[in-house]
């Protein structure tokens, strides 16, 4: 299974969009997949169902910071080139969705107020665009990946 098909595949079986994008990449970050799941778990729905940025793409960015994120505070060219590496991801989705905003992706979603998630039956599958958002943020991270190895 590449990565796309197990991140929709990871989504379809309940993970939040973050967690379905974050763990189908432990095999190149070395995160254990149950350490990720922790770690995405606080920004699907659009950072704990705020409905701000894409959990998706959150996700990816996640992914993006285990391979290439800076950790030298005194480095700000690093800084400014993972800045650059992430605003491309985004611009990439963003061309495909025309935003990484949740509320704006999922405008047609009706949104239940509150932190409690809506329960993950057929019907919940059948309207939610998110595992195309899911897997279209995979495809353009492994392309990412693939062309700045």
């Amino acid at each position: 299974m590449n990565h796309n098909e197990k991140a929709v595949h990871l989504f379809n079986s309940g993970y939040n969009c973050a967690q379905a994008v974050f763990c189908a990449y432990c095999d190149v970050t070395g995160i254990e997949e149950d350490i990720a799941k922790r770690i995405a778990s606080s920004f699907g729905g659009g950072m704990g169902k705020l409905r701000e940025a894409c959990g998706a793409v959150t996700g990816a960015f996640a992914v993006l910071g285990m391979l290439y994120g800076d950790y030298d505070v005194n480095d700000n060219q690093a800084k400014s080139n993972h800045y650059a590496r992430i605003r491309a991801v985004a611009d990439e989705f963003k061309a495909i969705h025309g935003t990484i905003n949740c509320e704006l992706l999922l405008k047609d979603i009706a949104d239940t107020k509150g932190s409690d998630p809506a329960p993950r039956t057929a019907e919940y599958y059948a309207v939610r665009p998110c595992a195309r958002f899911v897997n279209d943020i995979c495809v353009i991270l492994d392309k990412y990946i693939e062309s700045n190895k």
